[in-house]
């Protein structure tokens, strides 16, 4: 074998060499997030993940050299590109549309006002760029993951991110709490309250959390409810890409000519064709568990990995702001949901 031939290996090898470091410290860090979101669910590994990375990078200076940024980088992209896909297989397109006829007005309704909202309130509280972007679809669409998969397209600073992860956590939490009484206190059926919290709380852990604690058949409807939100990614992740892909060309692009995978992102296809397979019952239903908890564990690596690069310095700068905007977002969603369901006759 010449020395041509040999070179790319050795190249391939050094690059992967250099990638392992700080994948193998976001694994780590994931696999320690997880036990502890177990203990506690409703947080959830990926929130515990981003903290912890964030936590280690600050108390042990050396995880902050770049030697580590490499793989890094590997989790806070291929890695949470993958995490996209393999939660594409809990997803039945058939529920989509059994569910859809009746949620469909609620759904498009309470994320038209996150959309809407982040847009408006964002310009009027000084919040721009990435962190106003993740907190809009992490409020309207399926929080961590929907951040996940946005941040996927659009590239924005892992402080971002991390703020975005932050504000969907806190107001998580407080769904949770609040929203079982609230519930009670309004009178609604089980079937109003899935359609509620399927429509209002963001991360699919807090949904069931909620939902299964108001009881009746709230918990299985909220499921079904939250699974079709997440189907909203695909058009809102085009549209994001799409707009990076113009940011990029200098606003001079013409979409004709455009590479395809600017356009739909590889791994929006890959969560699309998942959630095909299963519909097709190509996926054993045995299989939902694992490859739940492995989604799930992917996208806490890839937080764990944003966590250990994050600096808290470029946090500080933004304040208080990006929290008051996530508060304002889940008020008028949650009361946006309320409305469009009084005025359809679901509530």
């Amino acid at each position: 074998m010449n020395a041509t031939a040999i070179r790319p290996q050795v190249t391939h090898a050094g690059a992967l060499a250099r990638r392992l470091p700080g994948l193998a410290a976001a694994v780590v860090v994931a696999a320690v997030a997880t036990v502890a979101g177990r203990f506690a669910p409703v947080v959830g590994g990926p929130v515990f993940g981003i903290v912890l990375g964030a936590v280690a990078g600050a108390l042990v200076p050396g995880l902050r050299g770049e030697v580590w940024r490499p793989g890094y980088a590997i989790a806070a992209q291929p890695v949470l590109q993958l995490s996209i896909v393999v939660l594409g297989t809990g997803l039945s397109l058939r529920q989509v549309v059994e569910v859809g006829g009746g949620s469909l007005p609620v759904m498009l309704g309470t994320l038209a006002v996150a959309l809407g909202g982040a847009w408006l309130l964002g310009r009027l509280l000084g919040v721009r760029g990435g962190t106003q972007t993740l907190i809009g679809v992490g409020t309207g669409i399926c929080g961590a993951s929907a951040i996940a998969a946005t941040s996927a397209v659009i590239k924005p600073k892992q402080a971002e991110i991390a703020y975005a992860v932050g504000t969907i956590f806190t107001f998580n939490i407080a769904a949770v709490l609040l929203f079982p009484p609230l519930g009670h206190l309004l009178g609604m059926s089980p079937h109003s309250f899935g359609l509620w919290s399927g429509t209002a709380i963001n991360d699919t852990s807090s949904v069931v959390a909620a939902s299964f604690a108001y009881g009746g058949d709230a918990g299985s409807y909220g499921i079904v409810v939250k699974l079709t939100r997440t189907l909203t990614l695909i058009p809102i992740v085009i549209v994001l890409a799409v707009l990076a892909a113009r940011r990029e060309a200098g606003g001079r692009f013409d979409l004709r000519t455009m590479p395809w995978r600017k356009i739909v992102p590889l791994f929006l296809i890959g969560f699309l064709a998942a959630a095909t397979l299963d519909t097709l019952g190509v996926i054993p239903a045995s299989w939902h568990a694992p490859l739940s908890t492995a989604g799930t564990f992917l996208i806490t690596t890839a937080l764990a990995g944003i966590g250990l690069s994050l600096r808290f310095s470029d946090m500080r700068k933004a304040g208080h702001r990006p929290l008051l905007l996530g508060a304002l977002l889940w008020v008028a969603v949650a009361a946006a949901s309320l409305g469009l369901q009084a005025l359809t006759g679901t509530l």
